[in-house]
């Protein structure tokens, strides 16, 4: 009798790696942090430059800054990857990622980035648009969007911290589009959700 079910690949493994690379950022008192799993402008000619368009999502700063995303991340991800596959969830992460660490590089050229808040955010908004039948917009869509970027849109303007609220945005951005795409991908095909 088995008593676990590694039951979402992705999301455990995602998961995993993150945990992977905040204790090699302890051990190494953050150099890998910095050098594999923060995103910010370097040089092209690097090879890391590319890992670390990707693979900043896996970095956090700290233990309180893994559990706020990974709590999230855990609760959010594995229905998510149940009705849409491993493929697909894995890409909506890949294309979130390489979508915010290119515009990071672009838009804020003397600052970091790191963490899977945008990744939260890209499920978060994927999530609400899992009840899209027939092409018709849900409303959950709308409410979870207001109140999101309202949020957001709030902290950049209001309150000054260190977290990257617009990237946040751009991973909301990015999961309603990938969203949209893979709804009318599952609608045309038959899959309707209950």
């Amino acid at each position: 009798m088995k008593r676990f079910q590694y039951n979402s690949p992705v999301v455990i493994s995602f998961f995993l790696v993150s945990l992977v690379a905040l204790i090699l950022g302890w051990l190494s008192n953050g150099w890998t942090t910095a050098f594999l799993f923060s995103v910010y402008r370097s040089s092209f000619r690097d090879p890391f430059t590319y890992i670390r368009l990707v693979c900043h999502v896996l970095g956090h700063g700290d233990l309180e800054h893994f559990f706020g995303n990974m709590l999230m991340f855990l609760v959010i991800g594995p229905p998510l990857e149940e009705r849409y596959g491993s493929r697909v969830l894995l890409v909506g992460i890949f294309l979130t990622a390489l979508v915010s660490g290119l515009l990071q590089v672009v838009l804020f050229p003397n600052s970091g980035l790191l963490g899977a808040s945008g990744i939260v955010f890209m499920l978060i908004m994927l999530s609400s648009l899992s009840g899209m039948e027939n092409g018709r917009i849900p409303v959950t869509l709308i409410l979870v969007a207001v109140l999101y970027l309202g949020r957001e849109l709030y902290s950049i303007l209001f309150i000054k911290d260190d977290v990257a609220n617009l990237m946040h945005i751009i991973g909301g951005m990015c999961g309603t589009a990938y969203g949209f795409l893979i709804g009318k991908k599952y609608t045309s095909a038959g899959y309707t959700s209950r």
